[in-house]
Parts: C-alpha cells; sequence; structure tokens
C-alpha cells in the first residue's frame, strides 16, 4: 500500500479590475515538501478573456503565465526566484498581491499520487 503524501495547492486568478476583486480561475500550483514536488499549471481561455471587457493584452497575461511556471519549475529563465527552493518558490508564488494575477490561500490535502490529483484539482477548479 502506498503512503499518502501530504500536499498543498492554490488556484491561480486573473483578476482583470483589481479594484472590483472579480476574478476567474485560470491555474493551479501544488507542491509537496516531503516529496520535493511542485507544480503549475495554466488555462485561459481567449473567449472568456474577452467576456471580461478589460483593457488587459491576453499575450501579455501568457508572458505572466509563463514566467510563473518558470519560477515554479526553477527554470533560470524564472530568475533569481526560481532559484529558491521549493517551499520557498511555493510561498512567493501564492503571496498575497494586488495585481492582475492573484492566487488563492493555499489548501492542503493528501493523496497517494500527487499527478493525479494535480489533474483532477486542475480539471474541477480550472477547466
Amino acid at each position: 500500500m502506498q503512503e499518502d503524501k501530504i500536499y498543498e495547492y492554490a488556484v491561480v486568478r486573473l483578476v482583470p479590475k483589481v479594484e472590483r476583486e472579480e476574478f476567474f480561475n485560470i491555474g493551479l500550483v501544488m507542491f509537496s515538501k516531503k516529496e520535493r514536488y511542485i507544480r503549475a499549471g495554466f488555462f485561459l481561455c481567449p473567449d472568456k478573456f474577452r467576456l471580461m471587457h478589460n483593457k488587459l493584452n491576453f499575450e501579455e497575461v501568457q508572458q505572466i503565465l509563463e514566467n510563473f511556471r518558470n519560477i515554479a519549475a526553477g527554470k533560470k529563465d524564472g530568475g533569481p526566484i526560481a532559484q529558491l527552493d521549493i517551499p520557498e518558490r511555493f510561498r512567493w508564488l501564492t503571496a498575497v498581491r494586488s495585481t492582475v494575477i492573484q492566487t488563492s490561500r493555499p489548501h492542503p490535502g493528501k493523496t497517494d499520487d500527487l499527478d493525479r490529483t494535480f489533474e483532477r484539482l486542475f480539471d474541477e477548479l480550472v477547466r
């Protein structure tokens, strides 16, 4: 029997007009300290993006998400934050912000399969 793994996840949100606090879910970041696991995924629907009637540029938001992904993955393209250890990167990515890309508070869980749980949460909360 496989042992359960403790993890935390946060939903990534697009907040087109920060002052109105309206948002929609566009991604998920999940990590497990003991398993040295971190994963981020995004789905930004162009049609939903246009419906928000905002002045944001779709390609610019896509680039921000790519930077977010690079930081989570620890890639050099992610800059100095990406070189931090996994828990520090997760904490930086989920820190409270007042920008157009925000995250929910982290939520805990446990699972025997981190990737399968990531996919399930991504389907339920983002797609």
